[in-house]
């Protein structure tokens, strides 16, 4: 079968494609011209001092039955834990050195998260990729535009937009395996279908759109050695969305949406034991866009409301639920030629409860109440953004958070960066000093076992610099270092060990990661695109586990024909620590990840207008590796599909 494979794999063509920090085309490199909105401001990439990753609809479409967490794992930069495993595996975003809390999921505009998670994270399992139209990935301190928890990096993700025609149709759908390298079957257990109607009817517009993920292969946990595989543990995903809105004027226009999510996932023990567990997370969320165009800019309201109820089947039992409201509104204005401003205010009002079954009962008690277990911050912040007519650019703002609980806190950033033109090559060089602070969660600050209200928000400050050569749509080369400092660092510290007490509390000690991120990409003869990127994360050792300190990626994308597409994908990940459990010592045990390197193969063939034919095989070697200790990760595994525009 391996033989067969590599040969499939030789004939698809060399497609050796690396997601570099800037958006990697299917037709050419991303140019400097490019726009990009990493100040709130659509402006060109050649006059911004960040880096910024854009992941377009055709980069998307090459990872149809992939999940958002296997799309983003292969971006500079980033890796996203667990992305590799079960498919209901809960994912880690390791990002410059942090975790899950120092990352802010943006959602057309709007910042989403679930203030019953211990991190307060999004759980980026209720994504589809099949409904997003574009990711930026803005690396570094961004709490400036977009608040708290925008830390180590804001994904900002856009939804598709609807047909400017009376009714169109999209569907997409995707069969696969899903199966460890141990296992000899390659029998079909993975499924994703996703359709969307949507169209224009005069002043007004509409989508809707449906998305169901299925697969039922791989055991969360992998079973010991000589031991007979564990059972499968099912994830199973429904996504549904209706989106309607109406253009007033030629300057004014705003929708609404209304989406439902119902993500149902089996899990085991975390004593490495098989088990029945199930988690259930539904999720309700509605909001809107408003949108006026004048004279001098454009003013922007986006606001988010959403209930996300989570139900735990385990050996211990519980229930959350969290309701949060967040809106954002701005203006973008001119100021005069070289200048532009956004003048903003965002607001958040989070509330939760949890209910758990307290040993030798059987009925739920709660927990956390929302009267108690609540917080709301207002934001007010301002941005300008300086744009010379000889290369010289500075993006200036601050912030301030006025909490319920901590009162004031500001905020800002630096970022200049310098363009010069030598004939056909562009050389920009870029510099940033941003600071971030990220909130405790409400479950971090009112849970009864490990809570504290005392906890103080985690302040960051991210240095940068780098440079960036570029020679038209030919090639690119880039490096950026960065160093990024926590103070007030939230960890779960052993208060007694004795009689087992734990808690939330602030670190006085300050940490630091630092790292190099670099990459270059060519377009060769026009039907060959090489992409590379290299990632050097060195974090302090309390902040360090499950971090690779080197990461590579890349890819080579072949178009043998206009209507062809093929391509081979290629990632390694160094050795990195993990903590497990030690039942016996009742203690956590440090363990070291054996690295590993993974190739991927794809192949697309538009049939039609509107039919698109593809493949992709996983894992082309099947190798075996971890990214948790003792959790299960996939093999080679296939998929194939199709993709309908009507």
């Amino acid at each position: 079968m391996r033989k067969l494979l590599v040969v499939m794999a030789v004939s698809f063509g060399l497609n050796f494609t690396l997601f570099a920090q800037q958006e990697t085309s299917l037709d050419s490199i991303q140019q400097l011209d490019d726009v990009i909105v990493d100040t709130k401001i659509p402006s060109k990439r050649k006059n911004s001092g960040k880096t910024v990753t854009v992941l377009d609809e055709k980069i998307l479409q090459q990872h149809l039955g992939h999940s958002v967490a296997e799309v983003l794992d292969q971006v500079s930069g980033i890796t996203i834990n667990g992305s590799q495993s079960n498919n209901g595996q809960t994912l880690g975003y390791y990002i410059r050195g942090g975790g899950n809390r120092q990352v802010l999921i943006v959602i057309d505009g709007v910042p989403v998260n679930d203030a019953s998670q211990i991190a307060n994270d999004y759980d980026l399992r209720l994504l589809s990729v099949g409904s997003i139209e574009k990711i930026e990935i803005m690396k570094g301190a961004s709490s400036v535009l977009y608040g708290s928890g925008a830390a180590t990096a804001v994904i900002s993700i856009t939804t598709k937009k609807e047909v400017q025609k009376a009714f169109g149709i999209q569907v997409q759908s995707v069969l696969g395996t899903d199966r460890a390298s141990e296992e000899k079957s390659y029998a079909l257990r993975a499924l994703s279908n996703h359709i969307t109607a949507s169209g224009t009817l005069g002043k007004f517009y509409y989508k809707a759109s449906v998305n169901h993920q299925f697969s039922d292969g791989l055991s969360a946990i992998e079973a010991p050695e000589g031991e007979a595989p564990f059972e499968e543990d099912t994830f199973n995903n429904f996504n549904t969305l209706l989106n309607l809105g109406v253009q007033l004027t030629e300057k004014i226009w705003f929708n609404q949406f209304v989406s439902f999510d119902r993500l149902q996932n089996e899990f085991d023990d975390f004593g490495y034991l098989d088990a029945n567990y199930q988690n259930t997370t539904k999720q309700f969320r509605t909001g809107g866009h408003f949108e006026w165009k004048y004279n001098k800019g454009i003013y922007v309201f986006n606001d988010n409301y959403s209930v996300i109820k989570r139900e735990i089947s385990s050996s211990f039992p519980a229930k959350y639920e969290a309701k949060t409201y967040t809106f954002d509104n701005y203006l973008q204005h001119h100021l005069w030629k070289p200048f532009k401003m956004v003048l903003g205010l965002q607001g958040t009002f989070s509330k939760m409860d949890t209910y758990t079954i307290p040993f030798g009962e059987t009925e739920f008690n709660q927990d956390i109440n929302e009267d108690m277990a609540n917080f709301n911050y207002f934001d007010p912040y301002i941005n300008v953004v300086y744009t010379s007519n000889f290369g010289l650019n500075i993006n200036a703002g601050t912030r301030m958070n006025i909490h319920k609980l901590y009162g004031n806190h500001f905020v800002y950033q630096v970022n200049p960066s310098y363009r010069l033109d030598i004939g056909r090559t562009t050389v920009k060089l870029l510099s940033s000093y941003s600071t971030a602070y990220i909130t405790p969660s409400l479950y971090q600050l009112f849970d009864p076992l490990y809570g504290n209200v005392a906890l103080q928000p985690e302040e960051s400050a991210t240095l940068e610099g780098g440079f960036e050569i570029s020679s038209n749509n030919e090639w690119r080369v880039s490096a950026v270092y960065f160093n990024r400092r926590v103070d007030q660092f939230v960890d779960f510290v052993t208060v007694d060990p004795d009689n087992f007490i734990y808690q939330y509390r602030n670190i006085d000690e300050r940490f630091e990661a630092s790292g190099l991120e670099v990459e270059t990409a060519l377009s060769l003869w026009e039907k060959v695109n090489v992409t590379a990127n290299y990632t050097y994360t060195q974090p302090e050792e309390r902040i360090a586990l499950r971090i690779p300190t080197h990461k590579l990626n890349g890819s080579i994308q072949y178009n043998p024909f206009q209507k062809t597409r093929l391509g081979l994908q290629f990632q390694y990940v160094s050795e990195r620590d993990d903590q497990f459990f030690n039942p016996e010592t009742f203690a956590s045990d440090t363990i070291a990840l054996k690295a590993y390197t993974l190739f991927n193969v794809t192949a697309s063939q538009q049939i039609s207008e509107n039919v698109k034919l593809f493949l992709g095989i996983d894992n082309l070697l099947d190798e075996e590796f971890s990214e948790l200790y003792r959790y299960q990760t996939k093999g080679r595994n296939i998929r194939f599909g199709f993709q309908l525009n009507i």
